[in-house]
């Protein structure tokens, strides 16, 4: 059927587990409210799961991005990797609330449509106030966020000191948190936000397109504006924003011990930092063991990460981004959890072989046609 390749097979079967977590976490409010609420109250399983993304978005990323040696074929890569499923998904969202079947963000009929479609597009609504057409997404403009900054640490050749960046994100995220407890970025600033939204496509554009001083200059202003959308614009609000950042630069450092470039001494130093800084950033009691056992789980699939999985495990993170997104739509089409995870399952294994699959083949098909323009 599909099958990912051995080596990140144990990035996948982080992956699958969690994004059921978060399919489980809002599927059990919807459905089961009253037995989830016991659960809830103890662990919170939809903070594990984006965090257990987190850190393998941390780990895997700037890999993607060495590996590959090149800019544009990292956006391409991106491109076609997040944005036709999530507007397949975005549509079919549009379509069923147009019919009436699941409701859609209040704010969406608030703000101006080109600004909205700009946040959802360049998955920065979170960072810019925004209504997100699927509410989930919201992970993703952290993601965004932390691509700008790899980006722009692979161009100045600064790439490898993603350790002291975690570290420092950390423990800046404690005092900058408590005097910044809400976004700055708030109301409904409209052309702050389309000013942001496009500067961001803008230094894009340039990374990918422009070459020598003006391609670093792009790359550098690109990855001070992640890291100023975090600090300034996340609703969560500045110390989870920056907690969140500080996950995924303590996953790169994992990747760099794993390749030698750092001690694994210096790995652990900068993972305990960002651990013991995310523990209180939020007055939750299921907010912590979320986070630990994140941090456990990431920890265990790397130590078995050359032992072999059962096969589903991994086949199912082949398809979780899918899972991801479609899930939140069926919780107003489907009638109870058990037919909802029935419907669920098959649905995704569909949506990644029609849209995910095909889209990602393109995508490598433009950057091997492209790599010797964009590497003269």
């Amino acid at each position: 059927m599909f099958a990912a390749p051995a080596r990140l097979a144990w990035l996948d079967a982080l992956r699958g587990p969690a994004a059921l977590a978060v399919t489980m976490h809002h599927a059990g409010w919807t459905f089961v409210p009253g037995l989830w609420a016991e659960v809830d109250r103890r662990i919170d399983l939809g903070t594990w799961g984006v965090f257990v993304f987190f850190l393998v978005s941390g780990y895997i990323i700037p890999a993607s991005l060495e590996r590959r040696g090149d800019l544009r074929a990292f956006w391409t890569g991106r491109a076609f990797r997040l944005l036709p499923l999530l507007l397949a998904a975005c549509c079919l969202t549009l379509l069923l609330a147009q019919a009436g079947v699941l409701p859609l963000h209040p704010g969406l009929g608030e703000r101006p449509p080109p600004l909205v479609v700009l946040g959802n597009l360049t998955m920065l609504q979170e960072l810019l106030n925004l209504p997100a057409v699927i509410s989930v997404t919201w992970t993703l403009s952290y993601e965004m966020a932390f691509y700008l900054m790899s980006v722009a640490l692979f161009t100045v050749r600064q790439a490898h000191r993603s350790a002291g960046i975690a570290v420092a994100l950390a423990l800046t995220a404690v005092p900058v948190g408590l005097l910044l407890p809400r976004a700055s970025i708030g109301g409904r600033a409209d052309l702050a936000a389309a000013s942001l939204g496009l500067a961001v496509v803008a230094a894009i554009a340039v990374t990918m397109l422009g070459r020598g001083r003006a391609r670093t200059a792009a790359a550098v202003a690109g990855g001070l504006l992640g890291l100023a959308l975090v600090v300034l614009g996340s609703r969560a609000g500045t110390w989870q924003g920056m907690i969140i950042l500080a996950t995924m630069f303590a996953g790169t450092a994992v990747y760099r011990a794993e390749q030698g470039t750092i001690s694994w001494r210096t790995a652990g130093v900068a993972v305990v930092a960002v651990l013991g800084c995310a523990l209180p950033a939020k007055d939750d009691p299921a907010w912590a063991p979320g986070i630990v056992l994140a941090f456990g789980a990431f920890a265990l699939a790397y130590a078995l990460r050359r032992r072999a999985f059962p096969r589903w495990l991994p086949q199912l993170g082949v398809i979780s981004f899918s899972l991801y997104l479609l899930h939140p739509l069926l919780l107003y089409v489907l009638p109870d959890l058990v037919l909802y995870f029935v419907v669920l399952l098959p649905l995704c294994v569909a949506s990644y072989q029609l849209i995910e699959a095909p889209a990602q083949r393109l995508g490598k098909r433009l950057v091997r046609r492209d790599q010797p323009l964009s590497r003269s």
